[in-house]
């Protein structure tokens, strides 16, 4: 479906402003919430939120609250997108007034990272007594288990590995098992998890979930546990990861139902407070995996948050016959 020239002048008009278009270049880098943009943009948040609602209303950005936060992101695909993608993409990108703002992008990154660099280092021998003030990990791991499968697993990669505990549970049945981490603290103790469990072919690296270098369909079982919370682009995370499982193989991703207990931003660096399925399957689908199964599991204790498992599946390729 192609835009009428009405639309296509409205798609214009709403990009056709300075802070607008300063806007739609930030976000098609990352989401972000309404206060990094105003951080990164110097605009007062009533300002820079009567923007984002008429590019809402021209179609061009989509607006999800999460708890006390409103994240922004560009509106995925459609003949709009695909006007101010390719508008976006003849812009000189050393235009200054951009290039300070990917600049300035740069610097919240940088401060996100280090607060959660400093949070993962300071909780790193503890890390599973935090998640269990969350939810029962006896009855999510039974959970993750079933989901897998028998096995054996050819290749399992566990994407933001933390301690190693989804190596030490998936391992013993696979042939060989990855785990990833930003966080050397995290990878000493997943060392030592690893080690005590006897699982010797078992691989530990410092890698990074938006870019793994790992190759396209290798491997057979990927987990994302408990990780996509607290990344500034989850959906991106979730692309990597599917792009690793192969035909036939399998995705599964362990995080909250969406929740409003703020606090665990400001204490535990949760940027995300949960996922809805609907966004979940919408990534899932977006990545060409099929079948998505989602597990709710009931918190432990009044007050906890509910674990959620997706898992999908890469379609396994046709058979060809002999002519």
């Amino acid at each position: 479906m192609t835009l009428s020239a009405g639309q296509a002048v409205d798609v214009l008009r709403a990009a056709g402003e300075p802070t607008r278009l300063r806007i739609l270049a930030l976000l098609a880098r990352e989401e972000l919430a309404v206060l990094e943009l105003c951080r990164v943009l110097d605009q007062s948040q009533p300002r820079v939120s009567r923007h984002l609602k008429l590019l809402a209303e021209a179609g061009l950005v989509e607006r999800f609250p999460d708890g006390a936060w409103v994240f922004y992101r560009l509106t995925g695909g459609g003949q709009a997108g695909e006007l101010i993608s390719e508008m976006l993409g003849r812009i000189d990108p050393a235009d200054p007034v951009l290039a300070r703002d990917a600049e300035r992008l740069i610097a919240v990154r940088a401060e996100r990272a280090d607060a959660a660099s400093e949070y993962f280092a300071r909780n790193a021998a503890r890390w599973d007594e935090i998640r269990s003030l969350y939810v029962s990990e006896t009855a999510v791991e039974a959970a993750i288990l079933k989901a897998a499968g028998r096995g054996p697993f050819r290749r399992l990669v566990d994407l933001g590995t933390g301690a190693g505990r989804m190596l030490t549970l998936l391992g013993p049945h696979a042939e060989h098992a990855l785990g990833l981490d930003l966080s050397q603290q995290m990878l000493n103790i997943a060392r030592n998890q690893v080690a005590e469990a006897g699982l010797e072919r078992c691989e530990l690296r410092h890698g990074d979930i938006f870019g793994t270098r790992l190759p396209d369909a290798s491997a057979d079982l990927v987990v994302v546990h408990q990780v996509l919370h607290y990344l500034a682009d989850p959906a991106a995370a979730v692309r990597e990861a599917a792009r690793l499982v192969e035909p036939g193989g399998k995705l599964i991703i362990v995080d909250f139902a969406p929740h409003n207990l703020e606090y665990l931003r400001e204490q535990h660096q949760h940027r995300r407070l949960g996922f809805s399925d609907a966004e979940m399957t919408r990534w899932l689908a977006e990545s060409s995996l099929v079948h998505v199964d989602v597990e709710a599991l009931a918190p432990a204790r009044d007050g906890g948050l509910t674990v959620k498992i997706w898992v999908a599946e890469r379609a396994r390729q046709p058979q060809r016959t002999a002519a």
